[in-house]
């Protein structure tokens, strides 16, 4: 449509949130020298408004304030107003949302940040409604008291700028203490992780119910050290809960964002291509430690979800699917009775009625999220049916709703390419492709890693954040070189092409160019990013791993994989940085917590000799790839192969049989040649843990 009223200046810019602003009547900028400049020009302070496409509040605050001619207005005259993607630009959210976070005691999206015309943040909060209600002043009344402080009390609003800007300059600052990196440390973090765990229906804390799959992550890896059939339950509980609820889809697999209650029925609805990521190998490292069947078919549906609803046919993987549709949250998603009676016979939508919490009343604004309230034996045993004609109904019903889903209108797609939620789902489908057999899987890790290569590269080698309509932009952070660098470790691992290992070299070197500190760990932002109010260090996970966190995982998988101690000296510095922390506050260290787990025990190595495609290499794969070894790497060379891998040096078939040998710490048990006698070395392994 052409017919808009207004255009301002986020038409020119990719990022879909940025354009769902573009026809506001507000005189938006996107970050850069243009606004700063006339906001210290015009001495008026900066109204900084961030959030993401997939954001139901940040629509709301949109339609009631921004798109509002009389709101506009005000703040256009009092501020110069800048708006900006949260996901392009995760050092301007970072340093802004420690400020609001440390001026009201919370944050979220909308956040919405008053800033000095340098950049210091002196006022902020998140959503504001257009009339004053829940207690909050109005977003008008807002803009005048704030920009009311700036005149007349100015002395107090530069006061608190730089009292708040000290604050944000602190990550900077901080050093590794001494001390011992002790099992002390897991044993107290799973303590705590214990005493907010919900027994009833898992997961940490009550509502709102985030999926956390970096503490489940941390908690398989803990019985698989120890045994503690606590740290079992927690995850598994969690996991088979959250595959029930609603803020699984159903039909078509994938995870929406977060529960807004405690027993995961009711999800924001935007689904997130970092969840499904992390989530995508919580639920595969549950199924290797149970073997469940409901831990494997949620692998396997959130595949296919990835590979049908978020895969870019360049080869990205797109952002986010959006919370709304026809201007209605969750209206996608939910069903009546008679919309599955119109597509079952009456027996049949019975039954799936019954087993999926489908009523005349519904769950959601008189509509049901479809979610499991029952066992398939308890619906056999109400309809009198055996349980296998139940699965087939069940079945059947999720085929012809969903085939009926496709012709809704979807939610909006944030179709930008990110660097380092990419690096999360490669590294999580290189995975998953290998321990469930999903060759398009692993075509499709590989299809994205070279296309980032490709076209999210500068001619100098470092990366770019974000790629749209044929257009790479921003430098890289640290976690895009983190994510991406452990993403390639995991497809050298899946198809041993060293090609991978080499790029993941050549990007761990650039990481330390670009973002080390001498004093130990990696800032967010690289040395010749532009200067903002502060150069933060990001060691707090997040929705997403923090980009210490998986600069270390990476560095320690390196150090192992190309006997560099280096990298595995890094990774203790940024371990004892937060030693003290990872303990006390586990949820916020989950992935650390896992490095530390791989740190303080003895490195496991298997080493491979064997023809890639052959029967013999294939049978130690395929039984290699069935256990949750968090911990251990993995290399093969071919026969006629010399490698350049320390670990395969020296390493030969045996009696002309391809040969697999497991060592710790670079000692080798002898080699075996049967998937059978490679069982019996693996149970030995994982019996002994690493507490003995």
């Amino acid at each position: 449509m052409s017919d808009h009223k207004y255009t301002n200046r986020l038409s020119q810019e990719t990022s879909p949130y940025l354009l769902q602003h573009a026809h506001n009547p507000v005189d938006w900028y996107a970050w850069g020298e243009e606004a700063l400049q006339r906001a210290r020009a015009e001495d008026k302070p900066i109204f900084l408004s961030i959030g993401y496409s997939a954001c139901h509040w940040c629509h709301v605050m949109e339609h009631e304030s921004f798109e509002d001619e009389e709101t506009a207005a005000l703040m256009n005259e009092l501020f110069v107003s800048i708006k900006v993607d949260r996901e392009e630009r995760p050092d301007l959210d970072a340093i802004y949302m420690d400020a609001v976070q440390a001026m009201t005691g919370q944050g979220g999206w909308p956040m919405s940040v008053w800033l000095m015309p340098d950049g210091k943040p002196f006022h902020g909060g998140t959503y504001y409604p257009k009339e004053p209600r829940y207690g909050m002043p109005s977003f008008q009344q807002v803009l005048r008291a704030v920009a009311e402080a700036y005149r007349a009390r100015r002395e107090q609003v530069d006061d608190q700028a730089e009292r708040l800007t000290a604050m944000l300059r602190r990550s900077a600052s901080l050093r590794a203490d001494g001390g011992e990196l002790g099992a002390d440390i897991l044993e107290e973090a799973l303590g705590q992780m214990r005493q907010y765990f919900d027994d009833e229906d898992g997961g940490f804390g009550s509502q709102p119910k985030f999926p956390q799959p970096m503490s489940l992550d941390f908690a398989l890896m803990q019985y698989v050290r120890t045994g503690d059939l606590d740290a079992l339950y927690m995850a598994e509980l969690t996991l088979e809960k959250m595959a029930h609820g609603g803020i699984y889809d159903q039909l078509g697999g994938g995870f929406h964002r977060y529960s807004v209650d405690a027993i995961w029925l009711t999800p924001h609805f935007e689904k997130m291509l970092y969840d499904n990521a992390q989530l995508l190998r919580a639920y595969l490292h549950a199924w290797q430690v149970t073997g469940r069947p409901l831990f494997r078919r949620v692998v396997e549906e959130t595949i296919d979800y990835v590979l049908r609803e978020m895969t870019a046919s360049s080869g990205g993987f797109y952002s986010t699917q959006d919370a709304d549709s026809e201007g209605q949250e969750g209206k996608f998603f939910v069903w009546t009775p008679q919309e599955i009676e119109a597509l079952l016979d009456p027996h049949a939508a019975a039954i799936f009625g019954d087993y999926y919490g489908v009523s005349a009343r519904g769950n959601f604004e008189g509509k049901s999220i479809l979610s499991v309230v029952r066992s398939v034996e308890a619906v056999a045993q109400r309809f009198r049916v055996s349980e296998s004609e139940v699965e087939t109904v069940l079945a059947k019903g999720r085929a012809a709703l969903f085939a009926q889903r496709e012709s809704r209108i979807k939610p909006g797609r944030d179709e930008k390419i990110l660097t380092e939620w990419n690096g999360l789902m490669i590294h999580a489908l290189a995975e998953c492709a290998v321990g469930l057999d999903r060759p398009d899987a692993l075509a499709a890790a590989v299809r994205a890693a070279d296309f980032i290569l490709a076209a999210m590269s500068q001619p100098d080698g470092r990366l770019y954040r974000a790629y749209k309509d044929g257009q790479a932009r921003f430098n890289a952070y640290l976690e895009d070189y983190a994510a991406f660098t452990r993403a390639l470790i995991a497809l050298y691992e899946a198809t041993f092409d060293l090609r991978w290992l080499g790029e993941a070299t050549r990007l761990a070197q650039l990481m330390f160019a670009q973002f080390h500190d001498a004093e130990g760990g990696f800032f967010q932002t690289g040395v010749d990013h532009e200067a903002l109010v502060a150069r933060r260090k990001d060691f707090v996970d997040n929705a997403i791993p923090s980009g210490n966190a998986l600069a270390a995982e990476a560095l320690l998988r390196l150090a192992i994989l190309l006997d560099k101690p280096d990298y595995r000296t890094e990774t203790g510095r940024i371990l004892l940085m937060m030693k003290d922390a990872m303990g006390r506050q586990p949820t916020g260290f989950g992935r650390l917590l896992g490095v530390l787990d791989a740190y303080l025990g003895p490195s496991q190595e298997i080493a491979l000799v064997g023809t890639l495609g052959a029967i013999d290499t294939q049978a130690l794969l395929a039984e290699l790839r069935r256990y949750f070894l968090p911990h251990a790497v993995v290399a093969l060379k071919e026969p006629a192969q010399e490698s350049m891998l320390p670990l395969l040096q020296g390493r030969t078939l045996v009696d002309g049989k391809a040969a697999a040998y497991v060592c710790e710490n670079y000692a080798c048990k002898l080699p075996v040649t049967s998937a059978e006698a490679l069982a019996e070395v693996l149970a030995e392994v994982l019996d002994n843990g690493i507490a003995s």
